[in-house]
């Protein structure tokens, strides 16, 4: 990812092409050569000059105000987050950061995740595991110290068994990646993995490249475990210093009996040592 390309532009051009006639209002009709709105339907919609919204795709007006931002918010119906995103990209660029440093877990998260009963692990902002307990590993194999959850989902093949709703995963944890790293673009970090992901992979080349956006938070995963069966599973995700806690609970008493039988099955050490 650049730093200095045109974010703002990118993003127009993305949305609107989301955004259909018929949800706009417009009637369709007719050949159409882009699969969303046209430049210059969004500029009437939007109530500014086909020519000045065509600057700001180009880039040739990165600061518009924030009338013209909450204009083009309703016309590509964005919502409260989308919104927020868009006034972010019309800020004056920040001054660059330093490399990112080296990401380290509190040392009060390492005795928590031991004393946590249930599948837990830290997080960085790129979305490394950090570090893990028993449970999370027992939950799966892929929650260790070294493994990159995002790269995991979408490259190995067992996520896709691992996830009953393997796409609905996928396109959550796109767009809260992005909502993650957003003002952090050229963080060394951040740059390597979508490099890596983009070349590897067309589904996140092709998510990537429809800018969604959504805010770090929780939600429910059902997976299917290979050895005490399906599961469902609330996941929480708790932001603590530089890093994240996320913890797993199950959201019924099955998979609460079958998570307290995978806890009987575990030996060994409480956490994986981080290298």
């Amino acid at each position: 990812m650049d730093p200095d390309r045109n974010r703002l532009g990118d993003y127009l051009r993305a949305r609107r092409d989301l955004v259909t006639p018929e949800r706009a209002g417009i009637p369709g009709g007719g050949r159409r050569r882009v699969p969303g709105l046209r430049r210059e339907e969004v500029a009437m919609l939007a109530g500014i000059s086909a020519d000045y919204y065509l600057r700001l795709e180009r880039g040739r007006d990165a600061h518009p105000s924030e009338q013209v931002l909450s204009a083009l918010a309703r016309v590509l119906q964005l919502d409260d987050v989308e919104r927020q995103y868009l006034l972010e990209l019309a800020q004056p660029a920040p001054v660059r950061r330093r490399p990112g440093h080296a990401e380290r877990v509190p040392p009060r998260l390492d005795a928590m995740l031991s004393a946590l009963g249930v599948p837990a692990f830290v997080e960085g902002r790129a979305y490394d595991v950090l570090a893990s307990n028993a449970l999370a590993r027992a939950l799966s194999p892929r929650l260790v110290p070294g493994e990159n959850r995002l790269r995991s989902l979408l490259l190995d093949p067992a996520e896709r068994d691992f996830h009953a709703e393997w796409e609905l995963q996928v396109r959550g944890f796109v767009a809260a990646f992005r909502g993650t790293v957003r003002g952090q673009e050229d963080d060394p970090r951040v740059r390597e993995l979508v490099g890596e992901l983009s070349l590897a992979s067309a589904r996140f080349r092709d998510l990537w490249a429809r800018h969604d956006v959504r805010e770090l938070a929780g939600g429910t995963a059902e997976v299917r475990h290979p050895v005490v069966g399906d599961l469902t599973l609330h996941r929480e995700k708790l932001p603590v210093e530089a890093v994240t806690l996320v913890v797993y609970y199950a959201s019924d008493e099955t998979s609460a009996e079958r998570l307290r039988l995978l806890g009987s099955s575990i030996a060994g050490p409480a956490l994986t040592p981080r290298a």
